[in-house]
């Protein structure tokens, strides 16, 4: 069993720390500590709401010999680029014998210091983010696909999409049915062992990528649960949902998004939640029809009382199920998505 060591310095928190809380939420028996000096003695339930006793601590070195077989790089400095702390951190780890994992859009293993440092010590330096070489061109081979394609999407990039696919590949694995989940940023990548990294895909290729990921699926597969990045509304990273919506062809989506926020991440307000669903619906019609199964909001902001009033309410509006898988569970999603998985068959 892999031992994680995550490092977070200066952004241990429920935003900047995606993948090592990922990590922290979906496998806790497998994390040692986080690293992040602003949060020493503190727990990950504290910081998190989650984790359980997992520590945090100021350094590598205070956690050395502690079994730790993998320094995951849980969050990037502002910029991308590794500063002096950061560089030292990765350095000790090495020379420990830890392994290391990147989710960076830098790639250590270009690092001239950390390659020559990692081959002398015997290091594997995993960057989840290097995209394939050579690249997969698309070839519409969705049209003689035999399983169907669930595509988390949403309002926004930071709503809770890897969550929510994890959540609904988790839920439907628990009830014995063949699903196979496709990451397809770093955090995916991670807790699957498959993927590509879409992010950093070359945009002629983004459709191609995603295609070839489910081509390679097993025949049996009953679900391709395919994880969502960016969103269509985003002038940002819309680019990034287009090709992940032609790359899949999803025959069913699931919308995510946090209510109460007025302003997307590119500080831009949201359109009206009937119009961002629409949308997608129109980008599918030229191909094949394709239906939303439901809703899955992030409502950590919210108390408990109103964060199910405003999931009830989302679902008298929209007429699907609506829930926060994470806080509530979703036996009714999960139930349409199963319903909707036997109905293609």
């Amino acid at each position: 069993m892999h031992r994680y060591s995550i490092l977070a310095l200066g952004a241990y928190d429920y935003i900047l720390n995606k993948t090592g809380n990922a990590l922290i939420r979906y496998r806790p028996e497998e994390v040692i500590a986080v690293i992040d000096p602003e949060k020493v003695g503190q727990t990950a339930q504290q910081v998190l709401g989650w984790g359980g006793d997992i520590p945090c601590v100021s350094s590598f070195n205070d956690i050395k010999g502690s079994g730790s077989t993998h320094l995951v790089i849980g969050s990037a400095p502002q910029g991308g680029d590794l500063n002096d702390a950061y560089r030292k951190e990765i350095r000790d780890a090495i020379i420990s014998g830890c392994h290391i994992i990147s989710g960076m859009h830098i790639f250590l293993n270009d690092d001239s210091e950390f390659s020559h440092l990692a081959k002398e010590n015997s290091i594997k330096i995993t960057d989840l983010r290097r995209p394939p070489s050579p690249p997969h061109f698309p070839k519409g081979t969705w049209k003689n696909r035999k399983f169907p394609v669930l595509l988390i999407v949403g309002s926004d990039c930071d709503t809770g999409k890897m969550t929510t696919a994890w959540e609904i590949f988790e839920a439907l694995k628990k009830r014995n049915r063949k699903v196979e989940f496709v990451g397809t940023g770093q955090t995916g990548i991670l807790l699957s062992g498959k993927g590509v990294p879409i992010d950093a895909v070359v945009s002629d290729f983004l459709a191609g990528e995603t295609e070839h990921c489910l081509n390679q699926l097993p025949g049996d597969t009953e679900l391709a649960l395919v994880e969502g990045q960016g969103a269509l509304n985003n002038m940002f990273y819309s680019s990034v949902t287009l090709g992940l919506i032609h790359g899949s062809m999803p025959d069913f989506m699931v919308f995510t998004h946090e209510p109460g926020r007025e302003l997307d991440c590119a500080d831009h307000p949201f359109p009206d939640m009937k119009k961002m669903l629409q949308i997608h619906i129109d980008i599918m019609n030229p191909f094949k029809k394709s239906t939303f199964l439901g809703m899955n909001y992030l409502t950590l902001k919210l108390h408990d009382d109103l964060a199910m009033e405003t999931c009830n309410s989302a679902r008298d509006r929209y007429g699907m199920p609506v829930t926060d898988l994470v806080r509530f569970g979703g036996r009714e999603l999960i139930n349409t998505i199963e319903n909707a998985m036997d109905e293609w068959s």
